[in-house]
């Protein structure tokens, strides 16, 4: 039978801070099919993760379907806005929530791989991040810093991830994205930048897809994922109505659930994907297919109710 094995394989994924979003999600179905799971969690929110795991208040969603728990390997500290931690702010350094954690940047992350497990070990590496401050405001009301911080922590940081974690990868490895539709048509209220940061994403996908193809053999990938009200995304405040939006409309109307992208990322970063890069694979229920409305009449009395 024909089965997704990530057998002896490490996987870091990050941007995990809870059990409500695509990169748990993701953890969960890496770790369901094999392979040992390390995280990097944003500082502001690692204590009350930690805290969370230690007290059990996890344990029903850490539970895999053969019945085993899922283990995180390692948690590292993760502020992917800084390469460096000689390039991070003094006042985020001195912060509460940073100042005891070491060298939370990027690079930190690397090392701290590298002394826990040695050179050579990685085979995948999920970037889960984004963050745009102005993300609620519309595009004629972003200022210049806040659409370039939407960029640094929600495109190049995958880029930096790339750079820094090459290095620790074994033969064959995969880098997998997480983007969104707005990259390719206008979400109205998708502002601030975020919109631009995907399409940005995207398109350095395919360049690191040929960079890291031909001199690496690596694979990179990206999935273009529906709404999902996870945590981060309902903050935004417009989520509940894009999640209805897309049950009246796309091909199938079940809402999406975060496992049915794990599933697809364990794919990705499988053997069984071993041609497969430069690749946006949309897992939204097929509403990207779809040139109009399919239930007009819905739609227009939902935005009667509104």
């Amino acid at each position: 039978m024909l089965s997704i094995d990530l057998s002896g394989k490490r996987a870091l994924v990050a941007g995990v801070a809870d059990d409500g979003g695509f990169g748990f999600a993701i953890a969960k179905a890496l770790a369901e099919a094999g392979a040992s799971v390390c995280i990097g969690t944003w500082p502001p929110a690692l204590g009350i993760f930690e805290t969370l795991l230690r007290r059990g208040k996890l344990d029903a969603s850490l539970r895999m379907s053969d019945g085993r728990k899922l283990e995180l390997e390692r948690i590292y500290p993760l502020d992917a806005e800084y390469d460096t931690l000689e390039g991070t702010p003094d006042d985020v350094r001195k912060q509460k929530r940073y100042r005891d954690r070491g060298d939370f940047s990027i690079q930190g992350m690397a090392d701290r791989l590298r002394d826990d497990f040695g050179d050579g070990c990685l085979d995948i590496v999920v970037h889960s991040l984004a963050n745009g401050p102005e993300v609620t405001k519309p595009l004629m009301e972003t200022t210049r810093g806040g659409y370039l911080a939407a960029h640094g922590a929600s495109a190049y940081s995958f880029v930096s991830l790339a750079q820094r974690l090459q290095p620790l990868m074994r033969d064959g490895g995969a880098f997998l994205g997480l983007t969104y539709l707005a990259s390719q048509g206008v979400v109205a209220d998708y502002g601030g930048g975020m919109a631009s940061a995907k399409a940005s994403l995207e398109t350095d996908a395919r360049m690191l897809a040929l960079e890291l193809g031909r001199r690496w053999g690596h694979r990179v990938n990206l999935i273009s994922a529906g709404p999902f009200a996870s945590r981060a995304a309902s903050a935004i405040g417009f989520i509940h109505k894009m999640i209805e939006y897309y049950a009246l409309n796309a091909p199938l109307g079940d809402a999406l659930r975060a496992e049915e992208v794990g599933s697809a990322a364990a794919f990705l970063c499988s053997p069984l994907a071993s041609g497969i890069t430069g690749t946006v694979l949309f897992v939204d229920k097929g509403y990207h297919a779809m040139a109009a409305p399919a239930d007009v009449e819905g739609l227009i009395d939902r935005l009667r109710k509104d």
